[in-house]
This record gives C-alpha cells, structure tokens and sequence, in this order.
C-alpha cells in the first residue's frame, strides 16, 4: 500500500508542472499539432521525406511526387509559448498519359510558415492539482466525463510565398495569414485524441479552410501508432486524406516515424509513403507551474499571501521569544552546553 501511495504522488508531482516532459514531444508523424509546446530552452527538429504518385483523371496525367517538410520549434519566455518555422518542399515529375505532350517537372517551396502557439487552457492542471484518489484504483483508471474537456491552444502564423511558384494558384508573392485552434485530449491507456481547425491564406483569392483530427495510441513506452483525417476546401484543391503509420522512440531526445497517405478520390488520387525523425537539443532548466487563471487562481493566490504573512508573524515571534530567553540565561549555545557538562 505504502509503494502504491508513493507512486501516486510521485505521478501526480511529474504532471503539476509545465508542458515540459523528459521525453520527447513531437506532433510527427501526423499533419496536426498538438496543443502543448515543447518547453522553454528546447530546441526541436522535426523532418521527413515522401515520395508518392498521383494520378488525375480528367487531365490523365500521372505525378511522380517527392516533398521534404521540415519544422523548427523553440520553447521560450513562458512554458505555454512556443515559436515555429514550418515548410516543405516538393517536385512534381509530371507525365501525360494521353496525347504527344513532353513531360515536365514543377519544384518549389509549397510552404514557408514563421508563426507561435500559446496554450490558453489546460484541464489537466487542475486535476493534478486535485491529486488522484488514493482509496480507489478503480476511480484513476477509469474513463470519466470530464475526459472530454480537452487543453486549447491557439496559433497564428504568416506564410512567406515566393513569386511564379508553379505550386501555387497565383503567381505574385504574397504574405498571408495562417490562424488555428488546437485542441487535444489525453486518455486514459495511452491515447492522445488531437483536433486542428484552421484558416490558411484567408486574405488571398484562394483561402483554405480545413480539420485535421488525429487519434494516437502509445502501445508501448517506447512505440506508437495513429490513425488521421485531415480534411481541406479550397476554389483552388479540396480533399480529404486519411493517414496512418507508427513512431518509435530511439531515445529520450529522438525518435524516427513511418506514415502512409491515402484519398478516396481520382481528380486526382493519390498515394505516398513518408518516412522522418524528430530530434531536440534540450537546454530545459527549471519547470515553471502553468497557474489556472480566473477568479479561483486569484483566490488560492491570496490564500498564498496569507499564509506566507502568517509564517512570517510566527516566526518574528519565535524571534523574540528567543531574544527575551537568552536575556534571562535559559538558552545555551552548544559551546555553552559543553561547559556546563564539564562544570558538573
């Protein structure tokens, strides 16, 4: 009972602090980001390779497809925070299946986005602030509504787009807002449930507007799968992509992925493979508190500065109340004992 009771507590302390973790916190191999940040003085690469082909069939073209995305991600200031540049590369080895037209090939950056994410809620800190229940097993491993409130975070980034990008519905650069809610629940059995809405290019003639919903399962500590949805509308591309695929982790500070992508349609369908990693240089040294905000954080705030008030009353007492003994001959120092002892 006694080692049961001091793995809750030593759980519950792990948790009470900051969105830092001891292991890696990577939103690959998915397309969604998590809500948390990967913690001040961390520096985060996370990177990939696809290579795919789709085919149209209203152009009857086949596209040999190869894409290198990378992301940089870098906690500061506060726990809640963190900055991020995000981007990919691709070439298009087109060929045409009907008629005499001479293949090409399209290569550009299809996005460079430099843009932050601030977690403003998280659920889970109140929770662990609560503790677990040390009379019941049953109570901490069960699922319970309050599962379903998930932590929220949002990002607002810009996109950087180079002119006559052939990747691109229009030809002049730009640069355009990308704004996102991200939400993510973490369940009970190692699930991890994340949901992204966005708005990408909203100020250009063609905005995308789109969900990714990714659900994660951790079978093992050091292995996990997913399964994602990722749907997108546009005037000038719409779809919905379904992906799958595993992570493992190499070590504390690095770990390598395997994904695959699918559509259900044929203007054009598609299939890529991806492979990738994450790695971060951790530089994190002191784990702040995400303190809940609102009425109830203000009270426990007072609640602090009065009892640190208190403390500091007693212990001026305490003071002087070992001041007036001293005066009177009733407290020795221990040199004092000693003599003392010697004397009888």
């Amino acid at each position: 009972m006694k080692i049961r009771l001091s793995l809750l507590i030593l759980l519950t302390h792990s948790f009470v602090f900051g969105q830092y973790t001891d292991m890696l916190n990577s939103n690959r191999p998915g397309g969604s980001q998590g809500a948390f940040s990967v913690g001040t003085g961390v520096l985060q690469f996370e990177s990939g390779m696809s290579f795919g082909n789709e085919k149209h069939s209203l152009r009857y073209t086949e596209t040999g497809i190869f894409n290198w995305d990378y992301t940089i991600r870098y906690g500061f200031w506060k726990e809640a925070l963190e900055i991020s540049l995000m981007g990919d590369f691709q070439r298009n080895s087109i060929s045409y299946t009907q008629g005499a037209i001479a293949p090409e090939t399209l290569a550009n950056f299809k996005n460079n986005t430099i843009g932050a994410k601030y977690l403003v809620y998280d659920p889970y800190i109140k929770q662990e602030q609560d503790g677990p229940n040390l009379y019941s097993w049953r109570q901490n491993n069960r699922f319970q509504w309050r599962d379903f409130i998930p932590a929220v975070s949002i990002y607002a980034g810009a996109n950087f787009d180079f002119d006559n990008n052939p990747l691109l519905p229009y030809s002049e650069a730009t640069i355009s807002p990308r704004l996102m809610v991200a939400t993510q629940n973490n369940w009970i059995g190692g699930f991890v449930f994340v949901t992204n809405i966005y708005a990408d290019r909203f100020t250009t003639d063609f905005p995308t507007y789109g969900y990714t919903l990714t659900l994660t399962h951790a079978t093992h500590e050091y292995f996990s799968i997913f399964v994602e949805n990722q749907g997108f509308k546009s005037d000038f591309y719409a779809d919905q992509i379904f992906r799958g695929g595993i992570a493992v982790l190499v070590n504390k500070d690095w770990h390598i992925d395997a994904a695959f992508s699918i559509n259900a349609k044929d203007t054009p369908s598609l299939f890529y493979t991806r492979l990738g990693m994450s790695y971060r240089i951790d530089r994190h040294k002191k784990d702040e508190y995400l303190e809940e905000k609102g009425s109830d954080a203000r009270k426990a705030k007072k609640e602090e500065e009065k009892q640190l008030k208190r403390a500091k009353k007693k212990q001026k007492k305490q003071q002087r109340k070992m001041k007036k003994q001293k005066k009177k001959g009733f407290l020795f120092d221990d040199s004092s004992e000693v003599i003392m002892q010697n004397l009888e």
